[in-house]
C-alpha cells in the first residue's frame, strides 16, 4: 500500500527549490534594508557634525593656542565653555537637570551622547578621550569654536612666521569669526536642556559665554 502511494506522487523536480528560496528574498531583503537604513539614521542623529568640514588632520588642544594667545586663553578659562565638562559631573547643576529628566546625582561624564558637546573631538584624532588620559580636551575649547588645528597650527599659522593672512588660515581650515551656525551646532533640540524652560539666545549668550577679544599683536588682514 505505501508503495503504491510513493508510486503516486508528483516526482521531484530541481526548481522546487529554487522556487522556495524566491518566495522569501524579497521581503527578508525589504527588512534588511530597513534595519541598515534605521541604523545609518540613529548614528547620524547620535553624531556630532564639526564646523571644520571634511578636511580634518586632527586636534592640537587649546596648549598650541595659548602659545601665541595667552590673553584669550586666561580669559577663556573662566567661562561657561571651558568648564561645561564639569556640568556633567553628579550633584552640578542638579535643579537643572531635575527639570530636564535627567538625574542629578548620575554620573554622565561617560555619557556618549553627552561628551561631543562638553568636550573637544571626542571620538577623533586628538580629541577626547577620558579625563584621565585628555583632560585638556576636556570642555569646549578653541577648536570647538576655531576649527581643527591641525588643519591651519603650524603651517598657516606658524610662529616662526608670524605674519601670515587670516583668508589664508581660513582656506586651511580655520573658522573665524565663528558664527552662529557654530553655536547651534550643540545649543539644538538633541539637548536635553533644550524646551520650554531654555531659550537660546545667540547675541546674549555670545557676550556671556565666549572669551575676552584682545588686540593681536600681528596685523594678518581679512
Amino acid at each position: 500500500m505505501a508503495v503504491g502511494k510513493m508510486k503516486k506522487m508528483r516526482p521531484y523536480s530541481p526548481g522546487q527549490g529554487r522556487l522556495l528560496i524566491h518566495k522569501y528574498y524579497w521581503p527578508l531583503t525589504g527588512v534588511l534594508i530597513v534595519a541598515v537604513v534605521g541604523i545609518i539614521a540613529y548614528l547620524s542623529m547620535s553624531t556630532h557634525d564639526h564646523i571644520s568640514g571634511g578636511r580634518f588632520v586632527g586636534f592640537v588642544g587649546p596648549g598650541k593656542c595659548k602659545q601665541c594667545h595667552r590673553k584669550q586663553y586666561d580669559s577663556w578659562q573662566k567661562t561657561r565653555m571651558a568648564n561645561s565638562f564639569d556640568v556633567l559631573k553628579p550633584g552640578v547643576k542638579a535643579e537643572e537637570k531635575r527639570m530636564a529628566g535627567l538625574d542629578p546625582v548620575k554620573d554622565y561624564t561617560g555619557e556618549e551622547t553627552c561628551l561631543s558637546c562638553h568636550t573637544t573631538g571626542y571620538g577623533l584624532a586628538g580629541g577626547f578621550v577620558s579625563i584621565e588620559k585628555t583632560p585638556e580636551m576636556a570642555g569646549v575649547t578653541c577648536e570647538s569654536c576655531h576649527g581643527y588645528g591641525g588643519t591651519y597650527v603650524n603651517s598657516v599659522m606658524d610662529p616662526k612666521k608670524p605674519m601670515f593672512s587670516t583668508a589664508a588660515a581660513r582656506e586651511s581650515g580655520l573658522v573665524y569669526p565663528p558664527r552662529e551656525k557654530v553655536c547651534r551646532s550643540c545649543h539644538n533640540e538633541r539637548s536635553p536642556f533644550f524646551g520650554m524652560h531654555y531659550k537660546f539666545d545667540y547675541e546674549e549668550r555670545v557676550k556671556l559665554g565666549t572669551h575676552q577679544h584682545f588686540q593681536l599683536k600681528y596685523e594678518h588682514g581679512k
